[in-house]
């Protein structure tokens, strides 16, 4: 079966310049590759630095690639025009690491919930709004709460907030950049539980971007551990946590001391 997503030598320059203001590239990302299947999850896990942020922007067609290539369900999105990008936008939803700065204070919890079907031009009002109800209240925010100013929401509930405003548009994938890393460790679990749940009724496929082993080994199926930019290290969950190869993962691995007694058990091979 064809992947849902594949990447081939993906590789991002940034122009700078340093200290005596000579032009320069910085190289974010430098001939990345792999697959994803559909409803699978892949955990994208380094440290600060290491590319991974670039690389959602990229897979989320926020900004192009310096190089290299990219399918989603088979149509290479760094060779489309922006006109076919638009169209593919909704179906690959990113979440950002920190999600009061991406909501509104000011605007009501499903205000800011319902506003990408309002700017798709999807369905009517009362299907709309129909809609962000039954997903508010999928990820743990009751129906009650809806007229609510995002201001008055903790942490862990701005992040439900962030996924339910995602899900309106019914993506296939769902990219995850260090979206529960700020929360304490029972609003991860609560909400990583969310996510499986989700992924179990809808399919979905998860590209969960961390610095964090013991959640990636919870959430995906596989990991892919980069560095300076590179992918160095790829395989199933527990095969990467019990028998790492690379200095890098073993140094995440060292770097994260509650590991051998995660709360969650291990991800199946």
């Amino acid at each position: 079966m064809e992947p849902i997503l594949k990447v081939e030598n993906l590789t991002k320059r940034y122009a700078k310049r340093n200290s005596a203001r000579t032009p320069q590239e910085f190289l974010a990302l430098d001939s990345v590759s792999f697959a994803v299947s559909a409803g699978a999850t892949l955990a994208i896990v380094g440290e600060s630095g290491s590319g991974k942020s670039t690389l959602a922007s990229c897979i989320a067609c926020l900004e192009p690639p310096t190089a290299g290539n990219f399918w989603f369900e088979g149509r290479n999105l760094a060779q489309s025009a922006e006109s076919e990008l638009r169209k593919i936008r909704p179906q690959i939803q990113l979440i950002f690491p920190d999600s009061a700065s991406a909501l509104s204070p000011r605007w009501s919890i499903l205000d800011i919930a319902v506003e990408p079907l309002v700017l798709q031009g999807k369905l009517g009002r009362k299907e709309r709004n129909a809609r962000t109800f039954f997903l508010l209240e999928r990820v743990g925010l009751a129906a009650d709460m809806a007229e609510r100013p995002a201001a008055e929401l903790s942490g862990g509930q701005r992040q439900r907030l962030a996924i339910a405003r995602a899900l309106t548009l019914d993506p296939k994938i769902l990219i995850l950049d260090e979206a529960l890393s700020a929360l304490d460790c029972s609003v991860q679990a609560q909400i990583a539980n969310v996510l499986l749940e989700l992924q179990a009724s809808r399919g979905m496929t998860f590209l969960f971007i961390t610095h964090d082993l013991t959640m990636a080994a919870h959430l995906a199926d596989e990991i892919a551990v980069m560095s300076r930019g590179r992918i160095v290290e790829q395989g199933p969950s527990t095969k990467i946590v019990r028998n790492p190869d690379h200095d890098a993962t073993r140094q995440l691995l060292a770097a994260v001391p509650r590991l051998p007694r995660s709360p969650w058990p291990a991800a199946q091979p």
